[in-house]
């Protein structure tokens, strides 16, 4: 499945967290993209793995933990 995990960064941080993503290749989880974006979100993830679960967990413990991340919204596509 594709997914894409839209990601809210604090003040000035959106490429050091762009850069954070890009560094967490690997795994059962393989991103596609991550790119500094405008609007209401700062950088824009596309991901695609084979389990729910394992990107639920990649989210909350990898990215959610990259500093400056301040939220993040998950979209199944």
């Amino acid at each position: 499945m594709r997914a894409y995990v839209l990601v809210e960064a604090a003040m000035g941080k959106a490429d050091s967290v762009a850069a954070g993503v890009k560094s967490l290749e690997g795994g059962t989880v393989r991103l596609v993209s991550a790119d500094v974006v405008t609007g209401p979100f700062d950088v824009i993830v596309r991901v695609e793995t084979d389990d729910l679960d394992v990107l639920a967990r990649w989210v909350t413990e990898r990215i959610q933990a990259i500093d400056g991340v301040q939220r993040t919204i998950t979209c199944i596509a």
